[in-house]
C-alpha cells in the first residue's frame, strides 16, 4: 500500500534515534576537537583564579568567609553560560556554515533538532563545569556537600530556563544574523541572576536562575537533599524552567517561520 514502508525495508527514524545521533555527534565533536573544550575549562579556571586571588588581596577575610557561596555561584554561572551560548552560538554557526537549511528540511523539523542539540550541549557542559568545580575546590581547599543526584536535578532545572533564553536568542540570530555583542552582554546578566537575593525578595524567584541558585546554595552548603526541599520550592523551580523553556521555544519557532517567509533563513 502506498505510504507504507515495504516489509524488510528501512524503517523511518524516530526521536529516539535522532536523540542518539545528536548525542553521538556531540561526543565525536568533543573528542575530535579537545583543544576547544580544554580551552573553555582553562578560561573558566583562569577567571576564577583572578577572582579568588585578586579578591583575597583586596577584600581579605571578607572574601574568605564567603568563598563557599562564590564557588557555588560560579559553578552555576559556568553551567548557565555553557547552556546559553551553546544554543545561540550553534545556530549562528549553522547559519555561517550554510548547513542550517538541512536541519529545516529534516522530517522532524528544525525546532526539535535544535532542542535535542541543546540537551546534548547540556550534558557536555555538566562534564566541563564539573571539572571546573573540582579545580576550584582543590585551589581553595573548601569542602562542599556534593550529593550528585540533588545537584544534577536542581542545577539542571535551573539552567533549563537559560536554555529557553538561548532558544529566543537563536531565533533572533536567524532574523538579524550578527548580534553577537548583544548576546554576549546577556551572559554578564547571569551574574546578577545567580547572586539575586531570591530568599528575601519573593518576586525574584520568577526570574531565570534566581530561585534555582538559592536552592543549589542550600544543597551544596547545607547538605539539603532533593526530598528535603519543600514541595512548593520544587514546584516553582519546575514551573520557571518549563515556562522559560516553552516561551523561548515559541519565540524560536516564530522567528524560524518569519525568517522563512522573508527568505532570509539561509542568508548570511
Amino acid at each position: 500500500m502506498a505510504g507504507r514502508p515495504e516489509s524488510g525495508g528501512p524503517k523511518p527514524a524516530g526521536y529516539y534515534r535522532l536523540a542518539r545521533a545528536v548525542l553521538y555527534r556531540e561526543a565525536v565533536l568533543f573528542v575530535r576537537y579537545p583543544a576547544n573544550a580544554v580551552g573553555g575549562v582553562v578560561i573558566a579556571v583562569f577567571f576564577f583564579g583572578v577572582l579568588f586571588y585578586g579578591g583575597r588581596m583586596v577584600a581579605g577575610r571578607a572574601l574568605t568567609d564567603s568563598i563557599e557561596g562564590i564557588i557555588v555561584g560560579y559553578f552555576l554561572w559556568t553551567l548557565s553560560v555553557g547552556a546559553y551560548s551553546a544554543i545561540s552560538n550553534d545556530i549562528g554557526s549553522e547559519v555561517q556554515w550554510g548547513t542550517l537549511e538541512r536541519h529545516v528540511m529534516t522530517p522532524f523539523g528544525f525546532a526539535p533538532v535544535a532542542l535535542l542539540k541543546g540537551v546534548a550541549k547540556l550534558v557536555r557542559t555538566f562534564l566541563t563545569s564539573g571539572i571546573v568545580l573540582g579545580v576550584m575546590l582543590v585551589v581553595t581547599g573548601v569542602t562542599l556537600e556534593l550529593n550528585v543526584v540533588t545537584i544534577v536535578i536542581v542545577a539542571g532545572l535551573s539552567i533549563t530556563s537559560v536554555l529557553g533564553l538561548g532558544f529566543a536568542a537563536g531565533g533572533i540570530t536567524l532574523l538579524y544574523k550578527r548580534i553577537g555583542n548583544w548576546l554576549n552582554l546577556l551572559q554578564f546578566g547571569f551574574v546578577v541572576l545567580v547572586s539575586a537575593p531570591s530568599l528575601d525578595v519573593g518576586w525574584l524567584r520568577l526570574l531565570p536562575l534566581a530561585h534555582g541558585s538559592g536552592l543549589l546554595q542550600r544543597a551544596m552548603l547545607d547538605g539539603t537533599r532533593i526530598w528535603e526541599f519543600a514541595i512548593a520550592d520544587l514546584g516553582l523551580l519546575v514551573a520557571v524552567a518549563v515556562g522559560y523553556l516553552g516561551a523561548g521555544y515559541l519565540v524560536f519557532q516564530y522567528a524560524t517561520r518569519r525568517a522563512r517567509r522573508l527568505g532570509v533563513l539561509g542568508d548570511y
